[in-house]
């Protein structure tokens, strides 16, 4: 067997180097963001909120915004998608 011998400090500051983290941005937050307010998306955004704002309006309603919540995501990550990895390092 083979005893591996290990240093203890006493946690001094003195002793360890304290390293202050970035805050760390996620680009694709950013990304997200720039592509909502394309000409493309702000179209689904429209129809998404018009759907928002009529099936709040109606007390009893089965409708629901599924559709056009779907129809938004799917511009938007189209849009990402295309800019996300340039963005990467």
């Amino acid at each position: 067997m083979v005893f591996e011998r290990k240093m203890l400090t006493n946690g001094d500051p003195e002793d360890e180097e304290e390293e202050e983290e970035e805050d760390l941005v996620d680009p694709l937050e950013n990304i997200r963001a720039k592509c909502a307010e394309t000409e493309h998306c702000t179209h689904y955004k429209e129809r998404l909120e018009l759907c928002e704002t009529r099936v709040n309006s109606k007390s009893q309603t089965t409708e629901e915004c599924t559709e056009e919540l779907f129809d938004f995501l799917h511009a938007r990550d189209h849009c990402v998608a295309h800019k996300l990895f340039h963005n990467v390092k």
